[in-house]
């Protein structure tokens, strides 16, 4: 007897995908129409930030005080409806001080005492680390497990945190006076390092327009935490082409010291970026691409992600300083390289 060829079988979840792809298409506008209703201009900085929280990501802000790297976060939680919290760094804050700890409680019937976890400020969904750089090593390296495993452990005991959880922290590139500079393997942690520059002349002005009167203004709720959840997950569904994930890798490779193609990076690096940097490219990517209402990735979705993902893993020598390079202008130099070394780049 022959054997039936099977049949097709609807499958509601790809349906509610598609469509969900389509509203998102839709929704990039919206969403940073929102945001600039609080913030003006830094049009590139917010769609980094929502290209890291559809990815899971975390990301580091660097820029002067008072360019509303703070106010940026707070709004960007609103509009996500995500629970929010803010550790001000300081020279002084201790592990606990972010993570939690462990008080006595005495039942008020039996009279019993036993120890109760007080969950601190990194159980949320959206954690503003503010000024990261202001506090001890230690300290910072309380964030390491959560932004890598999101869980904290405490006295032994291990809780998970809040889904979706994002770190987005901040620091003052031109301060250095009591200041402890992030840790390789920290920074690593980070999917982009964002530069928050300053506003053009028409901005201000519209800056000052907005924050010296006395009217707020309220912005809607685009999405929920759980349809983040689900973006989230559609994002690694977002297939790429081989040509693709060999210009990552050829990116990537390119940074690093030793007998490569470049003899700029041996010139110009001291060390390079690991494969963690190859995954944020592609993941960043497929962010990029669903924003724009594409379902495939393209190698100009990776080049316009190389600096935010790339200038942080970088680390130049003494050459490059004295040679006024910075890691942004290497990465520039990188991607032209790798771009005429890729077929269809």
């Amino acid at each position: 007897m022959q054997a039936r060829p099977p049949q097709p079988v609807p499958v509601p979840e790809v349906l509610a995908e598609a469509a969900l792809v389509h509203r998102l298409g839709q929704a990039r506008q919206v969403l940073l129409t929102e945001l600039e209703k609080i913030i003006v201009g830094q049009h590139e900085v917010l769609e980094q930030l929502l290209y890291a929280i559809l990815c899971r990501g975390h990301c580091l802000l660097e820029g002067v005080p008072g360019l509303a790297k703070t106010v940026m976060v707070q709004t960007l939680g609103s509009i996500l409806h995500l629970t929010f919290h803010r550790i001000q760094f300081t020279p002084d804050l201790m592990p606990a001080d972010i993570t939690g700890t462990d008080i006595i409680q005495e039942d008020p019937h039996t009279g019993r005492r036993q120890f109760e976890f007080m969950p601190g400020p990194l159980f949320t969904n959206l954690l503003l680390a503010d000024e990261i750089n202001r506090t001890p090593p230690k300290t910072q390296a309380a964030l390491l497990e959560a932004m890598q495993e999101r869980r904290a452990t405490c006295r032994g005991r291990t809780y998970e945190l809040p889904e979706p959880f994002f770190v987005l922290a901040t620091q003052n590139p031109i301060e250095q006076e009591g200041t402890y500079n992030l840790p390789e393997a920290q920074l690593d942690r980070f999917m982009f390092m964002v530069k928050v520059g300053y506003p053009t002349q028409d901005e201000e002005i519209e800056i000052l327009r907005r924050t010296t009167g006395d009217q707020k203004v309220p912005v809607s709720q685009v999405f929920s935490a759980a349809e983040i959840l689900q973006l989230q997950r559609l994002v690694r569904q977002v297939p790429v082409a081989d040509h693709v994930f060999e210009f990552a890798v050829k990116l990537v490779r390119a940074t690093r010291p030793g007998p490569q193609e470049t003899p700029e990076v041996t010139k110009w690096l001291q060390w390079g970026a690991g494969p963690r940097a190859g995954q944020q490219l592609i993941l960043g990517g497929k962010a990029r691409a669903l924003l724009h209402g594409r379902f495939h990735v393209t190698t100009e979705d990776l080049v316009a992600l190389a600096k935010p993902v790339l200038r942080h893993r970088l680390i130049c020598n003494f050459a490059a300083q004295a040679a006024g390079l910075t890691p942004d202008l290497i990465v520039e130099r990188l991607v032209q390289h790798t771009a005429g070394a890729t077929p269809h780049a």
